[in-house]
């Protein structure tokens, strides 16, 4: 996460969206870097609006814009299985090492996923609660297969030049899915597919 006093602006970190590269383009121009613990980096809109939005509000007497990034749901799955495919996970229980991307998607949308599996959502990260009328939201979210259009905001915003370093890369692995598989999938993950389809179509 991070927060920008002067410009009121605040990014948070979406998992597997790039958000470490842009964290260490800008770490310098930040006033506040929160890398870790990752409870803490990957804070969702719900919680920084419950615990660190309205400390910050309350402190500078104005609001703070707050943007996210969001990757399409598939692919979003495929860099955490290929992330979890390396030799460095640390802890075997979230490594994905000998099993296939089918088997990976099939058990993400089981009723009880594995810690190799449970990476969340990307709709529960970024969304408000449904049924809590009038609470915050984001406000902006980008794509993260539109990069350049958050480069351009934010280089806008902080009234400087952006160059991404290429950091935290996956390795290479076969993301082979059957239909039936991604059919099931879509069905699960319907929320997360829905968001990112009205992102996609807004910006048409």
């Amino acid at each position: 996460m991070l927060v920008f006093w002067h410009q009121r602006l605040t990014m948070l970190a979406t998992p597997k969206t790039g958000t470490t590269a842009i964290e260490a383009a800008l770490e310098s121009m930040a006033h506040v870097v929160i890398q870790r613990p990752p409870q803490l980096k990957h804070a969702s809109v719900r919680k920084y609006h419950r615990f660190m939005g309205p400390w910050l509000e309350s402190v500078a007497g104005k609001p703070f814009t707050v943007i996210a990034t969001m990757r399409e749901p598939l692919d979003w799955l495929g860099s955490w299985y290929r992330y979890r495919q390396r030799e460095d996970m640390g802890d075997e229980r979230k490594s994905t090492a000998g099993m296939s991307f089918d088997a990976f998607v099939r058990a993400y949308c089981s009723d009880d996923p594995p810690p190799a599996v449970a990476v969340g959502s990307q709709a529960q990260f970024l969304m408000p609660k449904a049924d809590k009328t009038g609470e915050k939201g984001l406000d902006h979210l980008f794509r993260y297969e539109r990069i350049d259009s958050l480069i351009a905001f934010l280089e806008d915003r902080l009234d400087c030049e952006i160059t991404l370093p290429r950091l935290n890369v996956s390795p290479q692995a076969p993301l082979d899915l059957d239909p039936a598989t991604e059919k099931l999938l879509r069905k699960v993950a319907s929320s997360d597919f829905q968001l990112y389809e009205k992102l996609c179509a807004a910006e048409r």
